[in-house]
């Protein structure tokens, strides 16, 4: 109990400390970019695949110590910026403004860095629903309803107004119509009241009527949304693509339905910063419009996914080291034990971000599988790989003597494993199991790669709306942090009550 106490009190203090830093602010450098021609030289943030992304690598290789940074998120750019780690965000205008709003220190460049088109993505393989696309942009434009939808999320330049306007699908049963995007690129497609909202979201609505089918939206990272699409595990992409001969050998484009342009984004210098207070941004991040809901759902994916994997991965790898042990004592299952050794090699010398890529993107590419489910598949393969050298040393770790002794009393392999080796070797690789569960419940923290919502990607979409990027984070991390606490207490006390019987 004292030393469940000691955790709790030292897991108080630092909840305490990561609040004050949230509370407090830092000295940023002044704005040093002025011109699309003082790019030369400073450090560039952008979205990972973007446009800007594409135009900023220009500067890389001008040997005048240009340097890009790539972020997953523009939100995550942002923060960069104000926090002084970078000297400008090269981003889409639309989704700029809506930075700019939440961050009155900063400010867009009136010079334009490029202009673009923004189009949706298609299988190359999927022509015919290519088609159908072009002829559902073009009625759009033709009857005015695209404007109408334009006018509805991006105010009038004289006027700074909106003209409400909302495309409501007819289609509500039937097959799906599935679209991947990136829920983080205001206005054409974000979270409003828990649901994803746009420009883009209204123009699938359209095509999946066009089609007869009901729209299903996957809310997935931006640089996976090409892929997604390509394997068939999304139908089409609308996330504010533009056209660009590159993306186009690999992908099919629509007809353009937004002329949108590149800017920059600085630190405005002159701009007064006024610091929220902790319990504005306790409303803003997690009671305004119930997005405490965003943390509790991916919190109970995130036990459920973790949970399942490592039972998964106890079963599997216990099955493994038998295998692995039975060779290794008496040359038994030479087969078996080659593939289990091939098993371990793969899973443990490649990224688990990859093999969880690979298993959704190629192995189930064609499959209407559960993201839950192909998680868990993915984490409990890898965990079984590292659990079943954890419990293959454990076995080996007993004394031969035991095994010898076991033989000379006439008791069967199976009987000596179950009631001499086992129990001892639980008892010797239990917190190598109990760290094995500890990292797994943190490494799934990369489900997200597949558009499943996690404990962190909830903090995500959070980040996503409110452009607040350390609340949701800080509170990310201690939910993470009291889940870990847990499992060590509760790994300490089952070694104490496995030790019970040496007294």
């Amino acid at each position: 109990m004292k030393n469940l106490y000691k955790r709790f009190l030292v897991l108080a203090l630092t909840v305490l400390g990561m609040l004050t830093l949230v509370s407090c602010g830092s000295d940023v450098p002044p704005n040093r970019v002025f011109s699309v021609d003082d790019l030369e030289g400073k450090t560039i943030g952008v979205q990972l695949g973007t446009t800007g992304d594409i135009y900023a690598a220009d500067y890389e290789n001008d040997g005048k110590g240009s340097v890009v940074e790539r972020y997953n998120k523009g939100a995550d750019a942002v923060s960069s910026l104000i926090q002084g780690k970078i000297d400008c965000v090269i981003i889409d205008e639309q989704p700029a403004k809506a930075f700019i709003n939440q961050n009155p220190e900063l400010r867009i460049l009136e010079e334009e860095f490029t202009l673009e088109d923004y189009a949706a993505v298609v299988a190359k393989k999927n022509v015919e629903l290519l088609s159908k696309v072009n002829d559902v942009i073009l009625e759009l434009k033709a009857d005015g309803t695209l404007e109408k939808i334009i006018d509805n999320y991006i105010p009038d330049k004289t006027t700074g107004e909106t003209v409400p306007f909302t495309y409501e699908q007819k289609v509500t049963e039937g097959d799906k119509l599935i679209m991947a995007t990136n829920a983080q690129f205001p206005p054409y497609e974000f979270y409003q009241d828990g649901k994803i909202v746009g420009i883009d979201v209204e123009i699938a609505k359209a095509i999946a009527d066009k089609l007869g089918k009901v729209l299903v939206i996957e809310d997935i990272e931006f640089d996976a949304i090409i892929s997604a699409v390509s394997s068939g595990k999304a139908d089409i992409g609308l996330a504010g693509f533009t056209v660009t001969d590159e993306r186009k050998k690999q992908i099919n484009f629509s007809e353009t339905y937004a002329v949108s342009k590149q800017v920059i984004i600085v630190r405005d210098d002159e701009a007064i910063k006024e610091a929220n207070s902790l319990g504005g941004k306790l409303y803003n991040n997690f009671i305004k419009e119930g997005r405490w809901k965003f943390l509790a759902q991916g919190l109970l994916n995130t036990i459920i996914i973790t949970i399942v994997s490592i039972l998964i991965g106890v079963i599997l790898g216990f099955l493994l080291a038998l295998v692995r042990v039975a060779h290794d004592k008496n040359g038994n299952f030479k087969v078996l034990n080659f593939f289990a050794k091939l098993y371990v090699t793969i899973i443990r010398g490649t990224p688990i971000m990859i093999q969880l890529l690979i298993i959704y993107f190629v192995i189930f590419a064609s499959v209407d599988i559960s993201k839950i489910l192909v998680a868990i598949i993915a984490f409990g393969l890898n965990s079984a790989a590292y659990l079943c050298e954890v419990i293959r040393s454990g076995i080996m770790s007993i004394d031969e003597g035991q095994f010898e002794a076991a033989k000379s009393l006439g008791l069967s392999y199976h009987v000596m494993m179950k009631s001499i080796i086992l129990p001892q070797a639980l008892k010797n690789v239990l917190p190598a199991i109990g760290n094995e569960f500890i990292a797994l419940l943190k490494e799934t923290s990369i489900a997200g790669y597949i558009g499943l919502q996690d404990l962190t990607r909830g903090g995500d979409i959070i980040r996503s709306i409110t452009y607040e990027p350390f609340l949701p984070l800080v509170t990310v991390a201690i939910v993470y942090l009291i889940l870990v606490v847990l499992l060590s207490a509760l790994v300490s006390w089952l070694e104490r009550r496995l030790k019970k019987n040496e007294r």
